[in-house]
């Protein structure tokens, strides 16, 4: 016999029709547009970097110290040209740039996601099973918010290291808790309406309730927040790295070449933590016009 249909017939934005109006909203928004046209190229740059640049920087054979510190348009030797200038080990700081930006949006990808998937669970599982679950979990969450990100970040890189990956993983303990409370808001609220009943009535396994007919209706919160964290996950791994406790000066990353030219700019040398500033602006401004236009867009209120 087959199973009766227990989605929520009365949520009003389901089904392909609001997607067809989400992308159309989107679209009619010339901010989101121009962000998601910008983190498109940015994505690109990043993926191409190892054929696109003029030079590995983290190549010690195609490195010169006599071509260290060299203004914007200058020439080497070989005749490479050095648009952006280079750093104090002779290092191309578009090609420096192309590469940290691989490793800064893995950072902000990677933290966000994981973060995403466990504290949605979380706040899920908090949600549906309630009482002494929910208690202990939403107490773990308070104790876990009460402390502000970029010292969570630290207290957890204090104990790992250096490293992108320990960046990471302590981006992720930082952040899970977040999706936790927002996704457990929004599930109370649908678990008490009548296609969860349903779903009950018919016996069906907890799992299944959970991540079948629960989560697609808490989901458009979470996708908002996971956007707004990646941009977030690389601002504060650009600040772990300027602090010296996120990437290390073997890892590129915007940060550490933010870092790395700090010492320089009394001296003149703008260009070295100039331009990677620059860069790391752009992509962070562009990820938060996406998703402050994703925000509109998935708000329920705003649909007609």
């Amino acid at each position: 016999m087959a199973e009766p249909n227990v989605q929520d017939k009365s949520v009003p934005d389901a089904g392909p029709g609001r997607l067809a109006r989400g992308i159309s909203e989107f679209l009619r928004s010339p901010g989101a547009a121009i962000g998601f046209i910008t983190l498109v190229i940015i994505c690109c740059l990043a993926l191409l970097a190892p054929w696109i640049s003029p030079q590995n920087p983290y190549d010690l054979m195609q490195l010169d110290i006599m071509d260290g510190r060299l203004p914007p348009g200058s020439e080497s030797m070989t005749g490479l040209v050095y648009h952006l200038g280079t750093d104090s080990q002779g290092r191309d700081i578009l090609s420096g740039i192309l590469y940290g930006l691989r490793t800064s949006l893995l950072v902000g990808v990677l933290s966000a996601f994981a973060a995403a998937i466990i504290g949605t669970t979380t706040g899920l599982f908090a949600a549906y099973m309630g009482r002494r679950t929910e208690t202990v979990i939403m107490r773990l969450v308070d104790l876990q918010l009460s402390f502000p990100t970029i010292l969570m970040a630290l207290m957890m890189l204090a104990v790992l290291g250096k490293g992108v990956i320990n960046v990471v993983i302590a981006l992720i303990i930082a952040e899970w808790a977040t999706y936790a409370r927002t996704v457990r808001g929004t599930a109370l609220v649908e678990r008490e309406k009548e296609y969860i009943e349903a779903a009950r009535m018919l016996r069906l396994p907890g799992w299944r309730i959970l991540f079948k007919h629960l989560l697609p209706n808490c989901i458009a919160p979470v996708i908002v927040i996971a956007t707004m964290q990646v941009a977030r996950a690389i601002g504060l791994e650009a600040t772990l790295s300027f602090l010296g406790l996120g990437a290390s000066v073997t890892e590129p990353s915007l940060g550490m070449l933010i870092a790395t030219g700090y010492q320089y700019l009394l001296t003149g040398l703008y260009w070295i933590s100039f331009f990677p500033g620059i860069a790391l602006l752009v992509t962070i401004v562009a990820i938060n016009l996406v998703g402050d236009r994703l925000r509109d867009v998935l708000n329920p209120r705003n649909v007609s």
